[in-house]
């Protein structure tokens, strides 16, 4: 997922990999793999955003509290995470609360 962080534009790349910086990389399990091709199979998040499915599996297989994305489209959707959660409850994992970073610090009007 690392290589998700450099695209784009090379400073915000490096502004974005220098705000990593001392953190713990959360590993990818098979359980993640699996649980990620689960939720593309069952259509929650588009075939060809595969990544997005790896974040979210990572994020629930290992207990995190948070997804932050901007990504209105298809993460962070008031509908789309409804029908998330549901089906990461159904599979046995607390979902995490997917939001932006504005709404997780509160600078949203």
């Amino acid at each position: 997922m690392r290589e998700e962080i450099e695209r784009g534009d090379p400073t915000a790349a490096g502004s974005r990999l220098a705000a990593l910086t001392g953190m713990a990389a959360l590993t990818i399990s098979e359980e993640a793999r699996d649980l990620a091709k689960a939720m593309l199979e069952n259509g929650l998040i588009p075939a060809r955003f595969p990544e997005d499915a790896l974040h979210l599996a990572v994020a629930a297989t290992q207990g995190m509290d948070y997804v932050l994305t901007w990504n209105f489209r298809h993460l962070n959707n008031v509908q789309i995470k409804v029908q998330i959660a549901d089906f990461l409850e159904d599979c046995g994992y607390e979902p995490p609360v997917v939001c932006s970073p504005e709404e997780l610090l509160g600078d949203v009007p």
